[in-house]
């Protein structure tokens, strides 16, 4: 399909800039890292293994103060997906967050774990009484 010549005063589209093209992109080539830095993404970690994700002490805490347990416990879960996937500060926010829930956790499994000593040592000197 031929549209034919420009109508008359249309000189038609501006000539090309002279060596052809948009050239190369400012600066160091348009790709890769910033200058004077590493770069974001696949960036290398801040140490060798991810944070401690505290699970032990989430996974005990569920006998004590389920909750607490449980919201530690996705927080625990996540330090490890966190680090692969490169984002090493939600990694060490997640691993922070973990611990201190794991740590409340934990002792309200530790003062269960007295509770049902003290009960047990109750119901066995109530026992023996004679009453």
């Amino acid at each position: 399909m031929s549209y034919g010549p420009p109508p008359p005063g249309n000189p038609g589209p501006p000539p090309p800039p002279p060596g052809g093209g948009y050239g190369p992109p400012p600066g160091n080539g348009g790709y890769g890292p910033p200058p004077g830095g590493t770069g974001g993404y696949g960036a290398m970690p801040p140490s060798a293994e991810p944070p401690k994700n505290f699970l032990v002490f989430n996974i005990l805490g569920l006998f004590g103060c389920t909750i607490l347990a449980i919201v530690g416990l996705v927080f625990a879960i996540q330090v490890n997906s966190k680090w692969q996937a490169g984002d090493y500060a939600g990694a060490e926010s997640a691993a922070k967050t973990a611990k201190i829930l794991g740590i409340i956790s934990f002792i309200g499994f530790c003062l269960t774990v007295v509770y049902v000593v003290l009960m047990i040592l109750g119901a066995v000197v109530a026992g023996t009484s004679g009453y």
